[in-house]
């Protein structure tokens, strides 16, 4: 990659960061990389989507899809630098300009070698990755009508600049959401025997609930249960009729999803009703478990390692990304590329390296092609026998 386009895609990246929006309200974000397409004579086929877009290169049959997010977070930035968000409380605090500059740098590499590329690219810049609403409406546009097999990143402040990870099978964790409501009855806090302590029993279930990841599954699954807000009360002499808490919870394992599910319920229940309380849970599912394809999590790999990557096996990751739901529709693989921060993804004062940009599109523009070409060979294969 050339220095010239090496800078321009750091160019890209910072104007995005100064330019933040949340998720499914990125219209000036899609009106820029739409103008920055377009200005490289990229083809942008039309698709019933509100923001987002969507570009292809190439021509043939064979067809594989690259995705980058490009939502930001209700974060007001904290890092100081020059080309910090110029929207007060958003900033694109998990590197979704990253991950969009990679994008746009491997479709103009993939442009100048549109002429020999043995098939088609399809290039998904996804809004409302934070909120998993994206991937889904991408997919009801039809953007993965033909595709074979699909490829994302996500950078990876943990590791180091230059450092690939990746694994086949469940990589990142289902994300779900939950909001428990204990309705009781309020008092003086001088006469509590005269209500019912709606923060008494709100206490009594968390620690309940936080028993279940270490008592009722296997200490060996993967599972994180957290409680990561209490509403209760307004001043410090009346005990509040209701309290409300939720947080979140996240597993590599469907089954031990669906039974957590069932037993926090119980546990809610039951808590409650021995308490002479009402009690109500609302769960809210988010991205499912992220499974990589065997063959194209070790097939990503090995280009890395062509590419110059150390290449590293990637731990079990409890984030969530709707990512994983391209992949209930079609094979492919998630990848995290080493960023080097100081602070992780969603800190004010995260700020990933941006010497990772131009190495991540050369290799994703690599990627593309030789998956374009094992395809190809497949196909020669089948008709082979």
């Amino acid at each position: 990659m050339s220095e010239s386009l090496e800078a321009q895609l750091i160019a890209w990246r910072r104007e995005l960061h100064q330019y933040p929006e949340l998720s499914n309200k990125e219209q000036a974000t899609s009106e820029r990389i739409r103008g920055w397409l377009d200005a490289a004579g990229i083809h942008r086929p039309h698709y019933a989507i509100e923001t987002g877009v969507i570009a292809e290169i190439g021509r043939g049959d064979n067809l594989i899809a690259l995705r980058a997010d490009i939502d930001a977070l209700p974060i007001h930035e904290a890092t100081g630098l020059p080309w910090r968000s110029r929207h007060a409380g958003v900033m694109h605090a998990c590197g979704h300009d990253i991950h969009t500059s990679v994008m746009l740098g491997a479709a103009r590499l993939l442009k100048a070698q549109e002429a020999t590329l043995p098939g088609r690219v399809r290039l998904l810049f996804q809004p409302g990755e934070e909120n998993c609403t994206g991937a889904r409406q991408l997919i009801k546009a039809g953007a993965l009508q033909d595709v074979q097999a699909i490829f994302g990143m996500h950078n990876e402040p943990g590791l180091p600049t230059g450092v690939f990870a990746t694994r086949p099978g469940a990589f990142y964790a289902n994300a779900d959401r939950f909001v428990i409501r204990v309705e009781g009855k309020g008092a003086h806090a001088a006469h509590p025997e005269q209500g019912t302590d709606a923060i008494l029993v709100a206490s009594q279930i968390i620690q309940a609930l936080q028993a279940l990841t270490s008592r009722s599954f296997n200490t060996l699954d993967s599972l994180v249960l957290s409680i990561t807000r209490i509403d209760a009360g307004k001043t410090w002499n009346v005990l509040p009729a209701v309290a409300e808490f939720g947080g979140t919870a996240r597993t590599h394992d469907m089954q031990v999803r669906e039974q957590l599910e069932a037993r926090v319920r119980q546990v809610v229940e039951s808590v409650a009703q021995g308490l002479g309380v009402r009690a109500t849970l609302s769960w809210y599912a988010g991205p499912p478990v992220l499974i990589n394809d065997d063959y194209w999590a070790s097939f990503s790999a090995d280009v890395a390692q062509q590419s110059g990557y150390q290449v590293q096996t990637a731990d079990l990751h409890l984030g969530g990304e709707d990512f994983a739901i391209y992949l209930q529709q079609l094979p492919g693989a998630f990848v995290s590329i080493g960023s080097a921060s100081e602070y992780g993804l969603h800190h004010a004062a995260f700020s990933p390296d941006e010497a990772l940009i131009a190495p991540a599109a050369h290799y994703f523009a690599r990627l593309a092609r030789q998956a374009l070409l094992q395809l190809k060979a497949r196909e020669r294969t089948a008709v082979a026998s």
